[in-house]
């Protein structure tokens, strides 16, 4: 009676875990970034602080979501329609968008009050 390994190592497809490790620590510590990223780009605009606001989390958002269209998408299929939208609203909207937008928002709202506390 043998007994096979139930998870084969040393194959071809071993180098996307590599990519999914961003991915995972993307979940816990991507709201933080792009909150810092969005109050950043609200002190200093410019076109360095928006552009590491793309490139920053196009790795970690990106592969999970390459990942599910490499699953040949088919959009009639309830399943893999949630799965993507799923994966869409946590990641892009809710790790990645809406913190950014909350920081950028903030920090904005906070320096128009100051300055015009400052003016009277």
């Amino acid at each position: 009676m043998s007994r096979e390994p139930s998870t084969q190592v040393g194959y071809a497809d071993d180098w996307w875990l590599l990519l999914f490790a961003p991915a995972i620590l993307w979940l816990p510590f991507g709201p933080f970034i792009m909150g810092t990223l969005g109050i950043w780009c609200a002190r200093r605009p410019g076109r360095w602080p928006r552009r590491w606001s793309v490139l920053l989390p196009l790795e970690p958002v990106g592969v999970p979501l390459i990942a599910l269209l490499l699953r040949e998408p088919d959009l009639s299929d309830p399943v893999w329609r949630d799965d993507f939208l799923g994966t869409f609203y946590v990641l892009v909207l809710g790790d990645t968008v809406l913190p950014w937008v909350l920081g950028y928002g903030i920090t904005r709202v906070t320096r128009a009050l100051r300055a015009r506390r400052s003016q009277e």
